[in-house]
C-alpha cells in the first residue's frame, strides 16, 4: 500500500493537480525547496525534507535530500529482513514514489552568454540521485521524470492501491535514460568547456529487427532518434507489405531527402534504385509527375522506391499497373489508391509519413568507419554564387530548370551529372544522369549522355513524335540543363557535353583548369554558370 511519496521538481508542470490526487488518496508528500512552496501555497499539507531529516537545506539548495532518512526510505529492499531491521533501527519510514526531474541544464547551456559559473550551479546533484535509487528499486518504488505520467499513475493507484508492476518498470527504465541523457549532456559541455575536447555521444531508442542487412547473411536493426519530430523514414507508418530490409531503409532515406528538395506545393515524385534516384520530376498532377519521373529511366524502375510529397491518389495508383515497384511512400494515401494498390501485391510496401511536408531542420548527419565516426552538417545549400563565366549568354528563364538539375545532382552518388528538361512550362524531368563513377567522363560520355538518349527514344515512339529522332532528340538535348556535382578537371567533358548537343552546364568552378574548361565551352558554343558550391555524395 503506497504510504508516502517525495516530490521535488525543477518542471512544476502538472505538479499541484498530481499532489492533490495524492493527498485524496491519504498518501503523505514529502517535498523540498520551490516544489514545497509551491504546494503550501495551493492549501496543501506537506512534509519538508529538513523534517524528516533533521538538517536543513544547505549550501544554498546544494545539500538538501542527500540523506539515510531520504535514500534509506527509497533503496530499502522490502523483502530483506536485515533492510527492514536497519530501517528501524535508524528510525526511517519507507518511500513509495519519487517524482523527480532536474535542474535545467540543457536550457542553461542554450541561451547566449552563459557563464561555465551558471552552467555547473544547473548540475543536479540530489537529483539523479533520487531517480536512480527509486529506478533501481522499481519493484516497490514507483519514479516519475515526466509530467505526462502522472495522470496514468494516480488512475492506478486508485484502481489498484499501487502503480501496477509494468508501469514500474517501464518508468524506472525511461529513469536511467532521462539521468544518462543528462549526464551525457553535462560531459559533452564540459568537456568541450574544460578540455577543449569535441565529444558526441548519440542515443537512439526502440531498436526494430530488420528482415536481412545489405545482404541476407547479415543482421540488421533500426533505431530512432529520440523525440524524433521531421519527417523521417524511421518514423514511417507501414500501411502494408513486407517487412522491410536494411537496403529499403537506406534507399527510402535517399527517395524522401530527394523530395524534400522541391516546395512542398509542387508535385513531385522520386524514383530510387540503389541508392540514386533513376527518376524525379515535378508536374501539375501527381500522376503527371510520377509519368515523368517514371520517363527517366523506365529500365531502373523496375524494383525501385517511390516517394511523392503529395496524397497518393488512384490515377498514380493505376499508372503503376504492371510496374512491378518495391515501395510507395507518401504523406497520406486516397481510400481507392490504398485498395488499389494493396490489391496490386501483396509485398508492396506502402509507407505513411503523415508530416513528410514538414521544413527539415539543420541536423547533423553521421557516418561510422572502423574504429571512428565522422559527423558533418546537412548539405542544405544549392550554390553561393550564379555567375556566367562564358561568353555565350546563360538565360535566366533556365535558371529554374538549372536549379532543379542541381537538386538532382545533390542526391546522386559523385562522380555525379544530371541532365535536366523542362517538358512542360514549369515542369521538370531528371532525363537521364550518371552516377558513382570514378571519373566524370564516363558519368557524362557512358551513362547520362547515352541514357538520356535512349529515354527520349522511349518518348519519341511512344508519342508518335513527326519529326526525325536525331532532330528531335537535338532539340530536347539542346534545350536541356547538365549539373555537376563538381568541378570538371579538364576540358574533356566539356567536349562529350556538346558532341551530346547539351548547350547550358551548371558547375561549382574551382579547378586550376577552369580557363581551359571555358575557353572550350566558349569555342563549342556552350554557357556555362559557375555556383561555388560542390556537392560530392559518397
Amino acid at each position: 500500500m503506497v504510504k508516502r511519496a517525495l516530490l521535488s521538481v525543477s518542471d512544476k508542470t502538472g505538479i499541484v493537480d498530481f499532489a492533490k490526487g495524492l493527498k485524496e488518496l491519504g498518501i503523505e508528500i514529502i517535498s523540498t525547496g520551490g516544489t514545497a512552496k509551491i504546494l503550501k501555497n495551493e492549501g496543501l499539507e506537506i512534509v519538508e525534507v529538513d523534517e524528516v531529516t533533521g538538517f536543513p537545506e544547505m549550501m544554498n539548495g546544494r545539500v538538501k535530500s542527500l540523506h539515510p532518512k531520504i535514500h534509506g526510505g527509497i533503496l530499502c529492499d522490502r523483502n530483506n529482513s536485515k533492510h527492514l531491521d536497519d530501517l528501524k533501527k535508524g528510525n526511517i519510514e519507507l518511500i513509495d514514489i519519487v517524482a523527480v526531474n532536474l535542474y535545467p541544464f540543457k536550457e542553461t547551456i542554450s541561451k547566449e552568454n552563459t557563464t561555465i559559473e551558471q552552467a555547473i550551479e544547473n548540475i543536479d546533484i540530489g537529483g539523479p540521485t533520487l531517480i536512480r535509487a527509486a529506478a533501481k528499486n522499481y519493484k516497490a518504488v514507483t519514479v516519475v521524470c515526466n509530467p505526462s505520467y502522472y495522470s496514468i499513475i494516480l488512475d492506478q493507484l486508485q484502481s489498484y492501491g499501487d502503480t501496477l508492476p509494468e508501469t514500474k518498470e517501464l518508468l524506472a527504465t525511461k529513469a536511467f535514460k532521462h539521468t544518462a541523457d543528462y549526464d551525457s549532456l553535462i560531459d559533452i559541455y564540459l568537456s568541450k568547456q574544460l578540455l577543449n575536447e569535441d565529444v558526441t555521444r548519440l542515443s537512439y531508442i526502440d531498436g526494430k529487427e530488420l528482415r536481412y542487412g545489405e545482404n541476407w547473411h547479415q543482421k540488421a536493426t533500426v533505431y530512432t532518434e529520440p523525440g524524433l519530430k521531421y519527417p523521417s523514414i524511421a518514423k514511417a507508418k507501414q500501411l502494408h507489405g513486407k517487412a522491410l530490409s536494411y537496403n529499403n531503409y537506406v534507399d527510402a532515406d535517399n527517395a524522401l531527402k530527394t523530395v524534400k528538395e522541391i516546395d512542398s506545393s509542387i508535385p513531385t515524385v522520386s524514383i530510387v534504385k540503389h541508392n540514386n534516384p533513376c527518376g524525379f520530376a515535378t508536374g501539375n498532377s501527381l500522376v503527371e509527375a510520377l509519368k515523368s519521373a517514371w520517363d527517366g529511366d523506365p529500365i531502373s524502375g523496375f524494383g525501385s522506391i517511390i516517394c511523392t510529397n503529395k496524397p497518393f491518389d488512384l490515377s498514380s495508383a493505376e499508372f503503376l499497373k504492371g510496374r512491378f515497384i518495391e515501395m510507395v511512400i507518401a504523406p497520406s494515401f486516397d481510400s481507392n489508391a490504398l485498395e488499389y494498390l494493396k490489391k496490386k501485391s501483396s509485398k508492396l510496401r506502402i509507407l505513411e509519413i503523415p508530416n513528410l511536408t514538414d521544413d527539415y531542420p539543420n541536423y547533423q548527419t553521421y557516418k561510422f568507419i572502423d574504429g571512428g565516426l565522422l559527423k558533418q552538417s546537412k548539405n542544405s545549400e544549392l550554390y553561393n554564387k550564379w555567375e556566367c563565366v562564358t561568353t555565350e549568354y546563360f538565360p535566366s528563364e533556365k535558371k529554374n530548370l538549372a536549379e532543379f538539375a542541381l537538386k538532382a545532382c545533390k542526391c546522386i552518388k559523385s562522380n555525379a551529372v544530371s541532365i535536366g528538361y523542362e517538358y512542360k512550362k514549369g515542369c521538370f524531368m531528371l532525363l537521364a544522369m550518371g552516377a558513382g563513377q570514378p571519373n566524370r567522363v564516363d558519368s557524362i560520355r557512358k551513362l547520362a549522355s547515352t541514357k538520356a538518349k535512349e529515354n527520349l527514344k522511349v518518348i519519341y515512339d511512344r508519342e508518335h513524335i513527326d519529326m526525325p529522332f536525331e532532330k528531335y532528340c537535338k532539340d530536347v538535348l539542346s534545350n536541356c540543363v547538365m549539373a555537376s556535382d563538381a568541378f570538371f578537371p579538364f576540358d574533356d567533358s566539356i567536349v562529350h557535353a556538346a558532341e551530346s548537343d547539351i548547350k547550358f552546364i551548371v558547375s561549382p568552378g574551382g579547378s586550376i583548369r577552369d580557363q581551359e574548361v571555358i575557353d572550350t565551352a566558349n569555342k563549342l558554343g556552350v554557357s556555362m554558370i559557375f555556383t561555388g558550391m560542390r556537392h560530392f555524395l559518397h
